[in-house]
This record gives C-alpha cells, sequence and structure tokens, in this order.
C-alpha cells in the first residue's frame, strides 16, 4: 500500500482537539477518519479511508447521544427520548456539527468529488463525523468518545423532553410538503457563511427546493439557521397555496 501523501496540518489539530475536548494518541486514526474514499482511490492507498470508522461511528454516536437523554430526562418516556435523539442522530444534525467543529476544511476528497461539491454535502460531512469520533472512541475508548459527543452537542443538548419536537417541526413539515410537491425530492441545506468570533458565532444556512428556489436565514447554530430557513420555505409555500 502507497504512503498517503495527504498530512494534518497541526494548528487545524490542535483547534479540533480543542473542539472535541480530547488529545489524540494515535493521530494515524484521525487522518484515516479525515480521508474519504475518493482521496483514496485516487492516490491508490486501498483501504485506507474512513469508511469502516463511520460504521463505528454511528454506533458510537447513537449509544452516546442516548445516554446523554437518559441522564438528562429520568422521568421521559421511551417513545420521547426516541423522538429527541433522532433530532440529533440524523445526517443535517451530523453534518452541522462537522462544520462547527472545522471537519469540512480537515477533509481530504479525491479531485472528482471535490469539483462536486462534496466538501459542502450532508452526506459527506456526516460520514466524516461520525468517522472522527470513531477515531476518539478507538484511540480513548468509550468514556472518552462519550465526553466528546456531550461536548460537541453541548449548545443543541435540548432544554426539555418536548424540545426536539419543536425545534424538528420546521424541517420534517417542509421536507414532507417537498416531497408530496415534487414526486418524492428533497429539499437540500447548505452553509453559506459563518461569521463571529468561537465563542458567538452566526452561522448562514440555505434550504434549496426542488424548483430551484432557496432561502436563507441565520442562526446561533446550523440546526437553528436550517429550522428558520425551513420556516421561510414554509411561509412561502403556505401563502401560494402549495
Amino acid at each position: 500500500m502507497k504512503t498517503t501523501p495527504c498530512q494534518l496540518a497541526e494548528a487545524d489539530v490542535l483547534r479540533l482537539e480543542k473542539a472535541l475536548d480530547y488529545h489524540f494518541v494515535n493521530r494515524g486514526l484521525l487522518l484515516r477518519a479525515l480521508t474519504h474514499s475518493s482521496y483514496a482511490n485516487e492516490y491508490g492507498l486501498e483501504a485506507a479511508h474512513n469508511e469502516r470508522q463511520e460504521f463505528l461511528g454511528d454506533a458510537v454516536l447513537e449509544l452516546c447521544v442516548s445516554w446523554e437523554l437518559y441522564k438528562r430526562f429520568p422521568n421521559t418516556r421511551e417513545g420521547d427520548l426516541t423522538r429527541l435523539r433522532s433530532s440529533l442522530v440524523n445526517t443535517t444534525s451530523f453534518a452541522c456539527r462537522a462544520r462547527e467543529i472545522g471537519l469540512d476544511k480537515m477533509l481530504f476528497l479525491g479531485r472528482g468529488e471535490e469539483s462536486q461539491g462534496g466538501r459542502k454535502r450532508d452526506s459527506v460531512l456526516s460520514d466524516v463525523f461520525e468517522a472522527v469520533l470513531a477515531a476518539v472512541y478507538e484511540d480513548g475508548g468509550y468514556a472518552a468518545a462519550q465526553h466528546s459527543v456531550a461536548t460537541v452537542f453541548s449548545r443543541i443538548w435540548p432544554e426539555d423532553p418536548h424540545e426536539g419536537k419543536k425545534e424538528q417541526d420546521h424541517k420534517t413539515c417542509l421536507q414532507e410538503r417537498v416531497q408530496h410537491l415534487f414526486a418524492g425530492d428533497r429539499p437540500v441545506y447548505s452553509q453559506i457563511a459563518v461569521t463571529g468570533p468561537s465563542h458567538a458565532r452566526l452561522f448562514t444556512m440555505e434550504v434549496r427546493l426542488p424548483d430551484g428556489r432557496s432561502f436563507r436565514a441565520e442562526g446561533t447554530s446550523c440546526k437553528k439557521a436550517e429550522q428558520a430557513a425551513a420556516a421561510m420555505a414554509l411561509d412561502v409555500l403556505d401563502s401560494q397555496g402549495a
């Protein structure tokens, strides 16, 4: 197997470790987590990419989020806990977390995937987020992964058992409406800008409908900005009787 030409910038690693509140002993695990299969294929690296870590990270994140919600809401029923978890454990949520901690800038992509906008796609960013949390688990064990998940999600943990439902309404309603109007197509979310200091970030997100219309909104997290953009799109569809 060829030696990977990609290298991690020290400053980027330190910023990521701060965001995760975790220091990697084996940075090779992190490097693999940040390597997309398109990059590995392009450079003949065989299986030196993050797909296996995505598989592991998916399970790690579901367990860690479940445990945090289980602790936070000791009197909440299973169905409500499941709904709360679904609002946090999904492709859009993971992609937002990936952007917030800078994984979109650290990801190694092949030229073809890069030219097709892979660095901005929720599916790609969600996968790398899963892979990085798997790397934390591999490197430091469950306790380290649990702590990193609690840290990364710290700003968006629901305050009460009903909050997750409230936050998810606009996006869920918009997706259902769009799928009905456009034969199963879905709205696409993308990040437009991030402004402000690290402790007070402001995110601008866009939702684009299958007919080309787009709506932008700002929020203190990707999730809140997406919710606001979805609400704007719903308002327009409602006004048109769609």
